[in-house]
C-alpha cells in the first residue's frame, strides 16, 4: 500500500471513530466531525482532554479534547465535582470500539499539548475536529500501532447502533448548564453500611466470618453517586436482583460524615 493510501485509510477510520464519538459525546450544542488531519493542528479546543490506551484487535492510544463548558458543568454540578474521566470514557470505548473488539483503559486527565504529544510518539497521530458551526469545540486524536488497512465492519455496525441511541450528534438545541450533563453516565451504588477495623482484623478473616457495620438492621441503605450520597432507600429483589426502593432524597450539604 502506498503511503498516500494508507494516510487516505487512516484519514477515513478516523472520521468513523468521530462519528462515533458524536454519537455518545455531551455537548452544549450539536456537533459535526470535521475534516480528519495528520498530525497536531494549529487551532485546538479550549479545554482539558482525557487520553486513554486500548487493546485488543488493534492496539493504540486515544484522546478527546473536550469543550470547556462540559468541564465546567462537571465541576460545578449539583451533585458536586464529577469526574471529568468517567463522564467521557462511553465516547472513548465508542471511537476505539470502530476498530473492533478491544479494551480500553481508564482514562487520565491531561494538558491538550501533553495527550497529543504522548500520541504522536505512538505512531501516525491523526486528529479530528469537532466543530459547532465553523468553531472547533472538542477534538477526537488517534495513533494506532499499526493503523488497520480500512474500516472494519464491527466499526461501521457499532456506529449505526451509537445514532440509533441518540446523542450529542442528534441533539435538536443548544443546551446549557444541567441539561448538558443529562447523557453523562456516573457510577451508582448502594451502601448498607460501614466500619473501621484494623490490619490484623482485616488479615483474620476468613470464610463465614461475620463483619459488624454501623448501621441497625432495618435502616435504610444509602445511594451514593461517584462517592457521594444523593438518597436513601430500602433493600427491595426484583426477580433475582437486589434493587433499592428510594424512601429519602439527601439534601445537597446534608450527607452523613
Amino acid at each position: 500500500m502506498s503511503t498516500a493510501t494508507q494516510t487516505e485509510a487512516q484519514l477515513k477510520l478516523a472520521a468513523s471513530a468521530a462519528e462515533a464519538t458524536l454519537a455518545v459525546l455531551p455537548s452544549s450544542a450539536p456537533l459535526r466531525a470535521g475534516t480528519p488531519v495528520p498530525g497536531t493542528p494549529e487551532t485546538l479546543p479550549a479545554g482539558p482532554a482525557v487520553s486513554a490506551r486500548f487493546g485488543g484487535t488493534a492496539t493504540g492510544e486515544i484522546a478527546i479534547l473536550v469543550s470547556q463548558d462540559l468541564a465546567d458543568a462537571l465541576q460545578h454540578s449539583p451533585l458536586g465535582e464529577l469526574d471529568l474521566a468517567l463522564a467521557v470514557r462511553p465516547a472513548l470505548e465508542a471511537a476505539a470500539g470502530v476498530f473492533g473488539p478491544v479494551v480500553v483503559d481508564p482514562g487520565q486527565l491531561l494538558e491538550p499539548d501533553v495527550a497529543l504529544g504522548s500520541l504522536a510518539a505512538k505512531g501516525d497521530l491523526v486528529l479530528v475536529p469537532l466543530l459547532d458551526g465553523d468553531d472547533v469545540r472538542a477534538a477526537l486524536a488517534l495513533a494506532l500501532t499499526p493503523w488497520p488497512g480500512a474500516p472494519v465492519a464491527y466499526g461501521l455496525q457499532r456506529i449505526d447502533e451509537l445514532a440509533a441511541r441518540g446523542g450529542a450528534a442528534a441533539a435538536p438545541a443548544r443546551t446549557t448548564g444541567l441539561d448538558l450533563l443529562h447523557d453523562v453516565e456516573m457510577e451508582v451504588s448502594a451502601e448498607l453500611g460501614r466500619t473501621r477495623m484494623s490490619v490484623r482484623e482485616l488479615l483474620s478473616l476468613t470464610p463465614g466470618a461475620v463483619v459488624e457495620l454501623d448501621r441497625a438492621a432495618g435502616s435504610p441503605a444509602d445511594l451514593l453517586v461517584n462517592g457521594r450520597l444523593i438518597a436513601r432507600g430500602e433493600v427491595v429483589v426484583i426477580d433475582e436482583n437486589f434493587g433499592l426502593r428510594i424512601t429519602e432524597i439527601v439534601v445537597p450539604g446534608a450527607e452523613r460524615t
